[in-house]
């Protein structure tokens, strides 16, 4: 008699296996994705104004209190007489530089551009990352950005530490004249939401850019990342925005050569002996506050205090 098959542990194969298969399946794939592109909304929301030359003369009437107006009584009295004083040195903005350059290999560009191409997915994730680092010089960079741009007597400080309603009360009294939004870190807004719970007076939402918005007293408070947090404190800041208005505006340089969006160029530099093509990359902007009152900043507000059930814990 024939012995029987020896046991085995291995499960008998009755079809083809996923592994295999795969082999001859076409992966839809995604575009590459970076984790440092936000909305922008800061960028999206000024009002942005082309310059001359890259520069920008901020013209402001000198001592406005002085300008004379009379209301006469019915007679012939004599009617003031005045005039509107201009700064002799007015400040002057000049255009900021963000610029990089993109080297792509050209074989890299003629064997693997399917299906997606690799010198517009390298630009284009170059792009966003020069744009996220424009956003954080309007917010920080030590000349022109907002919170350098504060006059000290548009900073105030937490009535208690973290964000409360009567602080953002506080704040829009110092941007009165048609205030445009609020800009804030996530966790600012987030602290401010809590509080608001809190005191039952949850914030209403409002949609903009298809995307939506808590806000206080009909203003959004928009998001940015490029607020800083320091030691568990930031800051949170109220804007008006535009020329008619005497806000805070961008200047952007127009009609660049190989311009792709407002103040944004990219230009082709050639390929090296080395066969890799090179590309620039630059962005040309900045930021003005035409008045003084168009921007106010809450400081020293605390992000980390929760609530439950009435009790305050940290």
């Amino acid at each position: 008699m024939p012995k029987p098959a020896p046991p085995t542990d291995q499960p008998v194969q009755l079809a083809l296996t996923d592994a295999a298969a795969r082999q001859l399946a076409n992966a839809t794939k995604s575009r590459a994705q970076l984790d440092t592109i936000t909305r922008r909304w800061l960028v999206q929301m000024l009002q942005w104004v082309p310059v001359e030359a890259g520069i920008y003369r901020l013209n402001r009437v000198k001592d406005p209190e002085s300008v004379a107006v009379s209301t006469p009584p019915r007679d012939e009295s004599e009617v003031a007489q005045t005039y509107v004083g201009y700064y002799e040195a007015p400040r002057e903005y000049f255009l900021s530089t963000i610029t990089t350059i993109v080297d792509i290999h050209t074989r890299v560009s003629d064997l693997y551009s399917s299906p997606f191409d690799q010198i517009a997915e390298q630009i284009r994730l170059t792009v966003e990352t020069v744009k996220e680092r424009q956003e954080s010089e309007l917010i920080n960079n030590a000349d022109y950005g907002l919170l350098a741009s504060v006059e000290a007597g548009q900073r105030i400080s937490t009535l208690s530490g973290p964000p409360t309603p009567d602080d953002l009360d506080q704040l829009i009294t110092k941007v009165w004249k048609d205030p445009a939004f609020f800009l804030a870190h996530p966790l600012a807004i987030a602290a401010f939401a809590r509080e608001c719970t809190r005191r039952g007076v949850p914030p209403v939402t409002v949609s903009l850019y298809g995307s939506q918005f808590i806000t206080w007293r009909g203003l959004p408070l928009v998001p940015s990342n490029k607020v800083p947090v320091e030691g568990g404190k930031t800051k949170m800041l109220l804007l008006r925005v535009g020329e008619q208005c005497q806000g805070v505006i961008g200047l952007y340089q127009p009609g660049l050569t190989g311009e792709q969006s407002p103040g944004l160029s990219v230009r082709f530099m050639g390929i090296s002996r080395n066969a890799i093509a090179s590309y620039l990359v630059s962005l040309y902007s900045s930021l003005a506050v035409l008045t003084s009152d168009a921007l106010a900043v809450l400081d020293d507000v605390e992000i980390g205090k929760f609530h439950e059930y009435g009790h305050t814990y940290r």
